[in-house]
């Protein structure tokens, strides 16, 4: 099965009777509520909600960083609320970005949902299309029969990363890289050794992804030949997600996400800390 679903293929599948479960992966900077009130002005039919911050990640610290893991209890009662089914294919979209379909996607996964799959360009994509869209609280959920199992992709601490030594790949934008620019953590610059390879790279303008030619070509060209030696980090595990969601696309999975990211490492003052002049 395909990383990626078109909004066309999504479209035909719900037509012709695929099972599926639809999640919005929601989130807006502002009040707590934000996601889900603009899930509810405009979401595609038959989706529910999925709420980032609250589902996908457990609470945030210096010790963790900004979105660890979540817990796998609580997890599995919002398995249980969105109603995932053995039965069911899942596929996750977002508004448009890309960063919370992908976090979701990671972590499904990684939790052992079997068939989970991206829409490609999100929201935005769908609407695109010309095909309607809906307001309202969304669908009643089908009875759960998945229980989460934890796992099931690579996961890299920070004393991973610190004992590493193969490719340890940045994905933020160049000038966190690099020191310049940093409003999101305590302090800027990037862990010693890592390389940078920023998201944007991988996807085209309107936030789709980019052939899976053109994604492995760009991971070649900053020494990623075997993905399994590989750990990807960004600030708090969002454009890590979209990262390894490329890899995947571009056949080539395996890599490990240090969910703590730039958001735990430099909590820390006793870590290292590189720039570029």
């Amino acid at each position: 099965m395909s990383l990626l679903i078109s909004p066309t293929e999504l479209a035909d599948g719900m037509q012709t009777g695929i099972k599926t479960t639809l999640l919005a992966s929601m989130w807006l900077p502002g009040p707590e509520n934000a996601g889900f009130e603009y899930y509810r002005g405009k979401h595609i039919p038959n989706s529910i909600f999925c709420d980032p911050a609250r589902a996908l990640a457990s609470a945030p610290s210096s010790k963790l960083g900004r979105n660890p893991l979540p817990d796998p209890v609580s997890l599995q009662k919002w398995f249980e609320r969105w109603g995932l089914n053995d039965k069911h294919r899942v596929v996750v979209y977002d508004g448009g970005r890309g960063l919370m379909s992908a976090r979701a996607w990671w972590i499904l996964t990684w939790a052992g949902v079997p068939d989970v799959q991206i829409l490609d360009g999100g929201l935005a994509a769908w609407i695109k299309e010309g095909r309607r869209h809906a307001g309202g609280p969304g669908n009643l959920p089908q009875k759960c029969t998945l229980e989460v199992n934890p796992g099931q992709l690579p996961v890299a601490s920070i004393d991973d990363v610190k004992s590493f030594d193969g490719v340890l790949l940045d994905v933020r934008q160049e000038n966190r890289y690099t020191g310049r620019k940093e409003r999101m953590d305590l302090k800027a610059g990037h862990i010693p050794g890592a390389v940078n390879l920023p998201t944007r790279r991988l996807v085209n303008e309107d936030k789709t992804f980019r052939s899976p030619g053109e994604i492995r070509a760009e991971f070649e060209a900053v020494g990623v030949e075997d993905p399994s030696k590989v750990i990807v980090y960004s600030g708090s595990g969002l454009h890590s997600a979209l990262a390894v969601a490329a890899m995947h696309h571009a056949g080539m999975p395996g890599a490990a996400v240090y969910i703590g990211g730039w958001s735990q490492w430099c909590a820390d003052p006793k870590n290292p800390v590189s720039t570029v002049v």
